[in-house]
């Protein structure tokens, strides 16, 4: 079976369905389809479906065009049907690993697309998860539903992982070009998976089991964790010695080896270095272990709106402004820049912190036109356009996401107090005496 469905895959004779039609599965239904395979895309949200069979994208950099030209091309069949899983050959799980309000691993979602992978697929396919996860999840999860439903592993059915490492916005790294980690249950399982990738990815990077491949996912947020939260926490004891952190990076970005440089912010936001690093410090427990830089740079970064506003309070207190009553403009929401990615922006976070203290709240991002209702807030609020008279009339212009495009020197110049904490102002902060930094 091994060796016919290695050469189906090869040929590009086989059918890929991917479920999760989110930042990760969208893009590989570009990657895949582009490359000559049929792909089946399987989304429980019916509006996401509807909106896919028009050609059209509701990710900011993924260009419709590419959607619309594989379903012109029979390439791209998007649904909500998950009885189809029977027809396809290959499944590639990439649905959402939050965490819960104890900041415990939420893995509802991999349990119940585990339920219907059973329950709908076949014997004879190769099911790969994606999404981030503590080590052991797809031998504790997916294994135990799977061999019920199908049978022996390696033989009556194929399982792996390889953890996503997609970058929204990046255009230096695209899915293609990015290698793609591949852990199989057995031998057989990694064969096919990295036999699949190879066709799409430029290189694969096999490795021995499940559990390495798991965890090399988390060792790569952990380690951006922790370096983050380090800036960071430099951060605030420079701006008591009256230091510009910024300029420390930069001179510090000049040694040619053993520096690699990270950079302070409000916050960490997407869905990878927030929730990925508690992970590994929950299923640490199990092995009677405690993850300390894990559990400190947590609380270092968690930390970061709180103290975004009280330099944000500062400075209006030297304007003798309360926060409360005061207009406060929001530039930029969505988590990381040039995207419409909300997914755990500390923008949210802050502008709730903001509104609980009184404060008037507006905001402009040019990729998200309005704040959708999240899990945890609900805000009601558009973005305004960057016009003269609004900025003239905010109390204070605060920067929580560096988007291109907006030029924050004519901003700077209008505004009663400019709070910057993406580093917009570096080139022109000596200028003006209405600049701080958070």
């Amino acid at each position: 079976m091994k060796t016919k469905f290695k050469e189906a895959i090869k040929r590009h004779d086989i059918k890929v369905g991917i479920i999760g039609m989110g930042y990760v599965g969208l893009p590989l239904v570009i990657r895949f389809g582009s490359s000559g395979f049929k792909v089946t895309g399987f989304d429980i949200d019916g509006e996401k479906v509807s909106i896919l069979r028009q050609g059209k994208s509701y990710i900011a950099h993924i260009p419709p065009e590419e959607i619309k030209a594989l379903i012109d091309d029979e390439k791209f069949y998007p649904t909500d049907d998950y009885t189809l899983l029977s027809e396809v050959d290959v499944v590639i799980i990439c649905v959402p690993t939050p965490l819960t309000k104890t900041q415990e691993p939420d893995l509802r979602f991999v349990r119940a697309t585990s339920r219907q992978v059973a329950k709908n697929g076949r014997r004879g396919q190769l099911v790969i998860l994606e999404s981030t996860t503590y080590p052991g999840t797809t031998k504790e999860i997916l294994l135990p539903d799977l061999s019920v439903a199908f049978g022996t592993v390696g033989k009556d059915f194929f399982l792996a992982y390889s953890p996503e490492r997609e970058d929204p916005g990046n255009p230096d790294f695209s899915t293609e070009k990015i290698p793609k980690v591949v852990g199989g249950v057995t031998p057989a399982c990694r064969e096919l998976a990295a036999t699949l990738y190879g066709e799409v990815i430029k290189k694969v990077v096999p490795v021995s089991s499940t559990e390495v491949a798991e965890f090399t996912k988390l060792l790569e947020n952990i380690y951006r964790s922790i370096n983050i939260a380090l800036v960071n926490e430099l951060k605030v004891l420079a701006t008591r010695m009256g230091i510009d952190i910024w300029e420390v990076i930069q001179a510090a970005s000049t040694k040619p080896f053993g520096f690699h440089p990270f950079y302070p912010g409000p916050g960490l936001g997407g869905h990878c270095i927030p929730i990925d690093p508690f992970y590994l410090s929950w299923k640490a427990k199990q092995y009677d272990f405690a993850n300390r830089f894990i559990q400190l740079s947590g609380e270092i970064n968690t930390g970061m709106p709180g103290y975004v506003v009280s330099r944000l309070m500062d400075g209006l207190n030297e304007n003798e402004k309360s926060l409360k009553g005061s207009k406060i403009l929001v530039l930029g929401i969505a988590y990381k820049k040039n995207v419409d990615d909300l997914r755990e922006s500390p923008a949210l976070v802050i502008i709730d912190k903001l509104l609980k203290r009184g404060a008037v709240v507006s905001y402009h991002d040019p990729f998200i036109p309005e704040i959708p209702k999240t899990r945890k807030y609900d805000f009601s609020l558009q973005s305004v356009p960057l016009k003269e008279d609004i900025i003239r009339q905010s109390d204070a212009v605060l920067v929580l996401t560096d988007h291109d495009g907006i030029d924050y020197q004519w901003v700077t110049s209008l505004s009663r107090l400019f709070v910057d904490t993406r580093n917009v102002s570096f080139e022109f902060r000596k200028k003006f005496e209405n600049i701080i930094t958070a």
